[in-house]
């Protein structure tokens, strides 16, 4: 372990795993000692102090999200640890590449299989996986979209290994969460710890909300100098509501729900005071199954009837593209390293971790055979629900476990249970290990734009490997660092 390190907090131990603050990264610059020294300056209590200053002005300013049960709705925080996670500028250069690759394959392979489908006639994916598949719309079926862009705004689940090594966990192609906690993470250190980041020379993530709406203009149907863009959200008692209202102000773009909007001659207007006004691009932070009650369910009161219709007929754009739900199946996730090498003749950047897909009969069987080694998980959930860990469950769980996927083979994956990488938190014992991954945020229109950094979540919970919000994880704010030291002075 470091010795600055070991000096500030010498009852912090990481044991087998890799520690993103003390240990030395492969293929990177130096660990940044000038932050271990700032935090040891400031000390435990003062951190303590701070960090509890820091969640009253989350509660205050509302960044909250909604967490469902059978009987109740609770808004939360999200819990917020105050030592942030650091990227070196080599780390960064790798994984913003590695992202741009993998959501050019991903909007190649959709484009694909509402095209031609040259990829599963190639053998390379089988036909169930994608035509069989609960998230393929034929709706879009040779239904051609701007640029070829059906991922606007994509989420990659990244990890760190017990060697130091990224590994891709899961794409979130649909409408992923999350971005708004990055931004408000980073204006709460510059408000809270001024002298943690004085001098640091850090990539921005303020830019986040012009890029976006930079792409939603680009992908709307010519003829207007300035498109009307809007940010569609199912309403007030969506989990993730906050961002939606976080978002449209970043954006500068009107928030709407269903209702605000309306179909008149394949084409869509938004009401207003003065009367309808056109609209152009809808970043919709809505399932497909509620955009189109007239093609989806017809029992949805959160869509837009018609919707579908005026996509269709090129008077509107819509952001993320209906079916791209296929591209983050957990299942078809497997596939991706063939996918990148088919699409564009090149290796995954980044490599998946190793993954057994249940539908397929040799995936199966080594599932069953292992079930206490590995970790399974429903190729249809997200949020952390359905997960099973082998090596932490009871026989009782495992058993369960066993007649899910022997009843449904299809809704599973399994994968090997990965020492997830560790950082220092402030937690109860004090500086404590918690295991952590990271969501970086890629926009697209004519190109793709990573948010430096991305959401780093974090187990709050000692031993935890679930970072999701939904099962108690928290947030780091995520330090890209300009350069491999990141300040002048070394101070």
């Amino acid at each position: 372990m470091n010795d600055i390190f070991r000096n500030t907090w010498p009852d912090y131990d990481p044991g087998r795993y890799f520690c993103e603050l003390t240990r030395k990264r492969p293929g990177a610059g130096p660990v940044p000692d000038w932050l271990i020294q700032r935090l040891g300056r400031i000390g435990l209590d003062a951190l303590r102090a701070r960090a509890s200053a820091a969640e009253t002005e989350l509660i205050d300013l509302g960044v909250t999200f909604t967490v469902y049960s059978d009987a109740t709705a609770i808004d939360r925080i999200l819990p917020f640890d105050c030592i942030p996670r650091v990227l070196t500028a080599g780390e960064w250069d790798l994984l913003e590449r590695a992202c741009i690759q993998r959501v050019a394959a991903l909007n190649a392979f959709l484009g694909d299989i509402y095209g031609p489908g040259h990829i599963v006639r190639d053998g390379v994916i089988p036909a169930e996986l994608v035509y069989g598949n609960s998230n393929y719309r034929p709706e879009m079926k040779d239904f051609p979209v701007p640029h070829g862009t059906y991922v606007h705004v994509c989420g990659i689940d990244i990890i760190r290994d017990e060697f130091g090594d990224f590994r891709v966990l899961e794409d979130n192609a649909r409408t992923p969460s999350g971005v708004s906690y990055v931004i408000e993470n980073r204006h709460l250190m510059l408000r809270t710890f001024p002298d943690l980041m004085a001098g640091i020379k850090l990539l921005p993530v303020d830019d986040y909300g012009r890029r976006l709406r930079a792409a939603m203009t680009e992908i709307a149907p010519g003829g207007d100098d300035d498109p009307q863009v809007v940010l569609l959200s199912p309403g007030i008692y969506n989990s993730a509501y906050f961002e939606h209202v976080f978002l449209a102000r970043e954006m500068g773009v009107p928030l709407v729900v269903g209702a605000d909007l309306v179909v008149e001659n394949e084409r869509v207007y938004m009401r207003t005071i003065s009367g309808l006004r056109r609209v152009h691009t809808i970043y919709r932070r809505l399932n497909d199954d509620f955009l189109d009650p007239a093609v989806f369910r017809p029992d949805s009161m959160l869509g837009v009837r018609g919707l579908i219709s005026a996509w269709k007929a090129g008077n509107v754009a819509i952001a993320n593209a209906v079916g791209t739900g296929v591209a983050d199946d957990k299942a078809v996730y497997a596939y991706m390293p063939r996918i990148i090498k088919y699409y564009l003749g090149e290796e995954a950047l980044i490599q998946n971790v190793e993954t057994h897909i249940c539908r397929e009969a040799e995936g199966l069987q080594y599932t069953l055979d292992n079930l206490h080694k590995l970790v399974t998980k429903p190729v249809g959930e997200s949020g952390g629900y359905g997960i099973t860990i082998g090596p932490r469950a009871s026989k009782e769980e495992l058993d369960v476990a066993r007649a899910s996927i022997l009843a449904d083979p299809g809704n599973w994956i399994s994968q090997p249970m990965i020492g997830l990488s560790v950082a220092p938190t402030l937690a109860e014992e004090g500086i404590g290990p918690r295991h952590l991954d990271l969501r970086p945020f890629i926009v697209t229109g004519k190109e793709s734009w990573v948010l430096p950094g991305g959401l780093t979540r974090v187990a709050m919970k000692r031993g935890s490997l679930i970072v999701n919000s939904s099962q108690g994880g928290g947030s780091k704010d995520t330090w890209v660092l300009a350069d491999d030291f990141g300040q002048g002075d070394g101070a």
